[in-house]
C-alpha cells in the first residue's frame, strides 16, 4: 500500500515506537477501540475504524513533531516535553498542549552522584563534568546555578573579578548511569524509577529535577479538534476502567445507610428492591486499590453474597 497517498483527510496521532511507554501507550489505544496492524518496519500504520493513522516515532522527537503541526496528538513522557521547552528561545511559546495526563511510566528525572563521591547537594557539582541525554534541561539547571555561585564569589570575595565557574554538560545517548565509572563525568542527569539500576552502578540522587509521567499532547493547530475531543475521551475512560471495580451485594433495607457509607460510589450507589421482603441489592463503583478493605467491611456489617466486577471500559464525567 501507498502509505503517502492514504494519509489525506487522517488526524496523525504520533506513539512511542520503543521503550518504556510503548507496551502501556498499545495498550492504552486498544483498549479505547483504535484498530490497527503496523507492518512490519513501517512506522505509519492506518486505523482501521477511523480516520487516524499512527505515526511511531522516538518518545524524545514527538514534542518537536506535535508542536510542529506536523502531526495532530502525541503520546509522550512529561520529561521529554520539558526538555523540548528547554531549547526553545526565551520569547517562544510551546506549540503544544496537554491533553490528560495518563497516570502511567511514573519517574523522576534526577542527579545523581557516585556514593562514595562525597557530593551531597546538586550546587556542588557546578563547575564540574557532568553527562545526561537531557542536555537542555541539564544546561538550564547549572546555569542558574552557576549564576548564583558567582554572585555569591562576588559578593563574598567583594569584587566583580571573581573565577566563573563553567559546568561541563556532555551528551551520553544511552547507559548514562557509566560515565561517573569511566571517567566521563562526575555526575549525571538521568531518569530513574526504580533506581535499582543507579543503585547496581554505585550512584545516589542528590536532586530531582522534574518529576515525570506518560501525558497525551495535541498540536495548538490540530486539524480535527472534534477526533482530538473522541480520542481522549476514550483514553480517559480507559484510564477511569483501569481505576475502578463494580461491586454488588445484597442487603437488608435497614443497614443501607451503613452499607452505602461504606460505597457511596462515583455520584451515588444503584439501589434495587429484591423480591424478598426488607432486602435490596446494591451496585457501586469502588477504586480497585480499596476494594479488599471494603469487602470485608460490607461483610461486617451485614452485607451478602458480594461479587466483584471487573470494567473494560467507561466514560466518566
Amino acid at each position: 500500500m501507498d502509505l503517502v497517498n492514504h494519509l489525506e483527510n487522517r488526524l496523525l496521532f504520533a506513539v512511542p515506537k520503543k521503550g518504556r511507554l510503548q507496551d502501556r501507550t498499545l495498550d492504552l489505544l486498544h483498549g479505547s477501540d483504535i484498530h490497527f496492524k503496523q507492518a512490519h518496519r513501517l512506522d505509519i500504520a492506518l486505523v482501521q475504524n477511523l480516520p487516524i493513522a499512527l505515526v511511531f516515532l522516538p518518545a524524545a522527537d514527538i514534542p518537536t513533531f506535535v508542536g510542529e503541526g506536523l502531526v495532530d496528538l502525541g503520546i509522550t513522557g512529561r520529561d521529554q516535553c520539558a526538555e523540548h521547552d528547554a531549547a526553545l528561545s526565551p520569547d517562544s511559546q510551546p506549540r503544544w498542549e496537554e491533553v490528560l495526563d495518563l497516570e502511567f511510566g511514573d519517574c523522576k528525572l534526577q542527579v545523581q552522584v557516585p556514593e562514595k563521591s562525597g557530593l551531597t547537594s546538586v550546587e556542588e557539582l557546578v563547575g564540574k563534568a557532568v553527562a545526561t541525554s537531557f542536555t537542555h534541561l541539564t544546561k538550564a539547571l547549572f546555569a542558574k546555578l552557576e549564576r548564583k555561585s558567582d554572585q555569591d564569589s562576588a559578593t563574598d570575595e567583594g569584587s566583580q573579578t571573581a573565577t566563573k565557574l563553567k559546568t561541563k554538560v556532555t551528551y551520553i545517548g544511552g547507559s548514562v548511569e557509566t560515565a561517573c565509572a569511566l571517567g566521563v563525568a562526575d555526575g549525571i542527569v538521568d531518569l530513574v524509577e526504580s533506581g535499582e539500576t543507579m543503585k547496581a552502578a554505585g550512584l545516589k540522587a542528590i536532586g530531582t529535577v522534574i518529576e515525570s509521567t506518560a501525558i497525551l499532547i495535541k498540536s495548538k493547530r490540530t486539524s480535527n479538534p472534534s477526533l482530538v475531543e473522541l480520542i481522549a475521551s476514550r483514553i480517559k475512560g480507559v484510564i477511569a476502567a483501569q481505576k475502578y471495580v463494580l461491586c454488588q451485594y445484597n442487603v437488608q433495607r435497614s443497614f443501607l445507610a451503613t452499607v452505602t457509607a461504606i460505597t457511596p460510589g462515583k455520584r451515588a450507589p444503584t439501589i434495587t428492591p429484591l423480591d424478598t421482603d426488607g432486602w435490596v441489592a446494591v451496585s457501586s463503583m469502588v477504586e480497585k486499590k480499596k476494594i479488599a478493605t471494603v469487602m470485608d467491611e460490607l461483610a461486617t456489617v451485614g452485607a451478602q453474597d458480594i461479587l466483584v466486577l471487573a470494567l473494560s471500559n467507561s466514560r466518566f464525567l
